[in-house]
């Protein structure tokens, strides 16, 4: 059997064997929280008994991924780096409220709005993500501790700014403040025109399904090729494994740490787009936390590889958005969190003992191979 299907084989058994342990663990957990494990799966795969709330419950299934997806795709081009980029969860949020800002002051045009607040948003996720990376390559300073402290100024700026320099007009009986409304030409167009396609009720919760799963598919693209088909992704790959040996051969690695982390930071900088640009039409103060932390462990449930993250995004929010359906099935919501965890543990200990595996598989191969091709003669 070739090498490369042995590993692929390998890869989807311990995928298997991860998720069906996650199972038999989550139902212990369900079975102690004093819930049926039989409902809580069910509940699981219950997207509404209308047409309407089925077509509401797959719009909001997608749109939980988009921004899992992409702070993922964050994370993952920290750890081609061997870089521990944490601080994802400041750098989103920072550039979401100051996107949200910018975008609020002036009115053009939708593609030329739109394409400011994209690049304004990266421009801020890259600059804050500078931060940590020259503290790192100047003074040597670990980016975990760099990046957990910057979160807290990020927050807490946010904070500050929502409600002071940035704050818009509070609508009367309105409990949350707000940067000023966008524009109308702000706005993503949504994509509820595929459910047409398929014969289904167009969404209507939050805006329906948000038009920014488009440019998160572009943006998975992207990375992929940088990261996998250029001499950047070469170069970044090669100093995260070993630094010494890249400078060797003509790389710089304190260079390609600053590289890496502004990448990081840029992609960063995007997650709050879709809730902003596709349904909230503000950064308010009640806007979504979490995404960063949570894009660390669909990286590693996803590999680092654009396609796998996307598979993970898409079973992080297949989980979060049955919530609400458990709680209707007497199931704490809390189980949600405790499967997560579960599943991106076993998984991550699967793929380190099937890469074990292959790696010795691999090595008898060769171990037989040199024995053939070298015989030894015995004499008597």
């Amino acid at each position: 059997m070739p090498a490369g299907l042995n590993r692929a084989l390998l890869t989807v058994a311990g995928a298997v064997i991860a998720i069906v342990l996650a199972i038999a663990i989550s139902s212990v957990a369900i079975i102690a929280a004093g819930a049926s494990p039989l409902d809580a799966f069910a509940a699981f795969f219950d997207f509404g008994d209308s047409a309407r709330a089925q077509s509401n419950g797959i719009a909001a299934f997608l749109n939980r991924a988009v921004p899992l997806f992409i702070a993922g795709l964050a994370v993952a081009v920290g750890f081609r780096m061997n870089l521990f980029n944490i601080g994802v969860e400041g750098q989103y949020r920072l550039a979401a409220i100051v996107a949200a800002y910018v975008g609020s002051t002036f009115t053009a045009p939708a593609p030329i709005q739109i394409a400011v607040i994209i690049i304004v948003a990266a421009a801020t996720g890259g600059l804050y993500a500078l931060i940590p990376a020259v503290m790192k390559v100047t003074r040597g300073v670990n980016e975990v501790i760099a990046t957990i402290m910057l979160n807290y100024i990020a927050i807490n700026l946010t904070s500050y700014l929502v409600r002071g320099p940035f704050a818009g007009e509070r609508a009367a009986g309105q409990l949350t403040t707000t940067t000023p409304e966008l524009p109308e030409s702000a706005m993503f167009p949504n994509l509820n025109f595929v459910f047409d396609w398929f014969g289904q009720v167009a969404p209507t919760r939050g805006g329906g399904l948000q038009g920014f799963l488009l440019v998160a598919v572009v943006l998975g693209l992207i990375v992929w090729i940088v990261l996998e088909r250029t001499r950047f992704g070469f170069d970044v790959k090669a100093s995260g494994l070993n630094g010494p040996a890249a400078l060797a051969s003509g790389v710089n690695p304190k260079k390609m740490i600053i590289a890496a982390m502004v990448m990081s930071g840029g992609i960063a900088g995007l997650i709050g787009l879709p809730e902003i640009l596709g349904d909230k039409g503000a950064f308010n103060s009640n806007f979504t936390a979490g995404l960063g932390f949570l894009g660390i462990a669909v990286a590693l449930l996803g590999r680092n590889k654009p396609v796998g993250i996307a598979v993970a995004a898409l079973l992080f929010a297949f989980l979060d958005r049955a919530q609400g359906s458990l709680q209707f099935a007497g199931v704490p919501s809390s189980v949600v969190t405790i499967i997560q965890a579960v599943i991106v543990l076993l998984v991550v200990i699967a793929n380190e003992v099937t890469n074990r595996l292959a790696l010795r598989i691999e090595e008898r191969r060769a171990a037989q191979q040199l024995g053939r091709d070298n015989p030894v003669e015995v004499t008597v």
